[in-house]
């Protein structure tokens, strides 16, 4: 898979999830019902990205971990929800499996399940 329709794949899933969104998801070759708001999965999409991007950029580990350590905002709430600075935490997982991927040769396997692009949609509309 291009790098591109990985994106776009996850951005889809992330911005469609109203029918008045659909222009822009058969823009980008969605024809599907709107996506389910997941926060959990969204959460996750987000991460994948945010990882992605840190690769592309060429930003090292270390310096994933200092970037993200300049949002004190979503340390703080994270902390409070979830005991632990999360964000932080996925993010650097998700680069860390990136960075093996790209080792080994083998495509990143995202953890969600199903895999983005593939999740629960709307139902029909009357």
């Amino acid at each position: 898979m291009v790098l591109s329709d990985w994106v776009a794949i996850r951005v889809i899933e992330l911005t469609y999830n109203a029918w008045d969104m659909k222009p822009f998801a058969v823009d980008l070759g969605d024809s599907g019902k709107p996506y389910v708001w997941d926060v959990d999965r969204r959460f996750m999409i987000r991460c994948e990205l945010d990882a992605a991007f840190f690769h592309l950029y060429g930003t090292e580990r270390w310096e994933v971990a200092h970037i993200m350590d300049t949002f004190p905002v979503v340390k703080e709430r994270d902390l409070k929800a979830h005991g632990s600075y999360r964000t932080k935490e996925t993010i650097l997982e998700i680069y860390d499996a990136m960075a093996k991927a790209t080792e080994t040769g083998e495509p990143y396997k995202t953890v969600l399940n199903p895999p983005p692009g593939e999740g629960p949609r709307h139902p029909a509309r009357d």
